[in-house]
């Protein structure tokens, strides 16, 4: 099916749009068109929550899943076939305030007001995915949930509190019944593709917005047209828009490939399709390796990790994206495809230079394979940033040593912000393998980093605090898994500031 217009739900009613730029975003919509302005605009790049809104889609298993994201880089084709809620949606026909603004109006959850709607439909998305029988979410859970939402005045004690207090008033219900049936009736069969004309009636010369439902149909597509720019998530390539105003070109959707959102396991592998969501991707990753808990959830914030896929993260080939560390160190490999031809390469040789890759034209990133762990491996990851919320890394870390006996049999460590790419440290490994875990060996391997590595200095981090930095997390993790009384997490901080405070330790080696 090709179409000009664009079909999804909104306050109850299917809107139809056939006249707007491919790369209009959401928020431009709603506050320029709809006048709906109770969704703010702050940043426009995802960062500050103002504009957040919920996003109601029907999964891989084909059940409604209601996901905030912000509204400020998500453009307007992709709501194709999906359900948009904003502020206005919350409040009842006779006026009376939905839990979630009743709790933060009792706690004193808002001054200003600016960013109080993002905190709204953040809050509202744990509302309605909270399950009943689950009791209140926890503080982790909450602050997960406002991860994405800055504020400037009122401090988020009350607003922490207002989202416990919100479950106290009697429930509001929601059909997803409904909403699953409404958007199963939306949901196009085949490819959608979108070019708003002008008001001569011609193309704007410019976007077409391909939007596949099928494998078969994104592949030939993209082998049709290897220039057209592949949109995931929006969270990088909706900047280039909003802060670069970059024209994009052709465009060519992924989201809407329910093959490429799949994640399986068999014994060997776990496998995650490219287009699977970064929140889907981490908690499967997490399964098998729960040493990514903390990775995870300082991963962006939880509505850029809704919409951002983990391909996308991938194929971006940031030197700073933190999922390739891990990914690298735990031996990944990237699946290709190229029209119906599909091949597999490790993922360190998938990077050739500065945001290079190895793509041949008209191929993709499909999915990623990680290996399932075994009994001999010690895994760690450490992000270093100078916020634990929503940072870009200054240095992101991931080391795996594979250990018969007292013996390195194994050893991947990689770094991201160290290099032009995600990059392993070779002379660190060479200096660990068929050596003892002992700290002397690791004190050889970490002397053997400043040769790995000539890290830039930059607004994030000097070069001489990233290479110090790198040594001083390889020491970590050392702490962490030796045989000999390991520490835990938190005792490697107390230890190395207690031996600070005592004099012993002026710095970790």
């Amino acid at each position: 099916m090709t179409t000009q217009t664009i079909r999804f739900l909104q306050h109850g009613a299917v809107r139809e749009i056939g006249d707007a730029p491919a790369t209009r975003t959401v928020l431009q919509h709603l506050r320029e068109v709809q006048q709906c302005t109770g969704t703010k605009e702050g940043c426009a790049e995802g960062d500050c929550g103002a504009c957040t809104v919920v996003i109601g889609e029907l999964d891989v298993h084909g059940e409604v899943a209601l996901k905030a994201v912000n509204a400020c880089i998500q453009f307007l084709p992709t709501l194709d076939g999906r359900a948009l809620f904003t502020v206005e949606d919350l409040r009842a026909a006779d006026g009376a305030l939905h839990p979630v603004q009743q709790a933060l109006v009792d706690c004193h959850g808002s001054q200003c007001g600016f960013c109080t709607p993002g905190f709204v439909m953040s809050l509202w998305a744990l509302y309605e995915n909270q399950p009943t029988n689950a009791g209140l979410p926890t503080r982790d859970e909450i602050s997960t949930a406002l991860s994405g939402n800055l504020c400037r005045c009122t401090g988020y004690r009350p607003i922490v509190d207002a989202a416990q207090k919100m479950f106290d008033y009697p429930r509001v219900p929601f059909d997803h019944a409904a909403l699953k049936a409404s958007l199963q009736a939306i949901r196009r069969a085949g490819t959608f593709e979108y070019t708003a004309p002008d008001a001569r009636g011609a193309a704007f010369g410019s976007p077409t917005f391909h939007a596949p439902a099928t494998l078969a149909d994104f592949a030939r597509l993209r082998a049709a047209h290897p220039n057209a720019r592949i949109l995931a998530g929006s969270t990088d390539v909706g900047l280039w828009v909003t802060k670069q105003f970059r024209d994009l070109g052709d465009i060519l959707y992924i989201g809407n490939v329910a093959e490429l959102k799949a994640i399986s396991r068999d014994a060997q592998n776990l496998t995650i399709g490219a287009a699977a969501s970064l929140e889907d991707a981490y908690a499967a990753l997490a399964v098998d390796y729960p040493e990514l808990a903390e990775l995870w959830t300082r991963f962006a914030s939880l509505p850029i990790r809704n919409a951002g896929t983990l391909g996308g993260n991938v194929a971006n080939g940031s030197p700073i994206g933190d999922s390739m560390p891990a990914l690298i160190a735990l031996d990944a490999q990237v699946v290709l495809q190229k029209a119906d031809k599909i091949r597999a390469l490790p993922l360190d040789a998938f990077y050739l230079g500065y945001q290079k890759t190895a793509l041949d034209a008209g191929e993709f990133v499909a999915a990623i394979r990680v290996p399932r762990p075994s009994t001999d491996l010690r895994f760690r990851t450490y992000k270093i940033s100078k916020r634990y919320d929503q940072d870009i890394s200054a240095v992101c870390a991931a080391f795996a040593v594979k250990l018969t006996g007292t013996r390195v049999s194994g050893a991947r460590i990689a770094f991201g912000g160290m290099a032009a790419t995600p990059k392993r440290a070779a002379r660190a490994e060479a200096a660990l393998v068929g050596e003892e875990w002992s700290e002397s060996n690791v004190r050889e391997a970490m002397t053997a980093l400043d040769a790995d590595f000539q890290p830039l200095t930059d607004m994030r981090a000097s070069s001489a605090y990233r290479s110090k930095i790198a040594r001083n997390v390889l020491w970590r993790f050392y702490l962490e898994t030796r045989g000999d009384a390991p520490l835990a997490l938190f005792d490697v901080s107390a230890f190395a500031f207690e031996a600070q405070a005592n004099g012993a330790l002026k710095e970790l080696p």
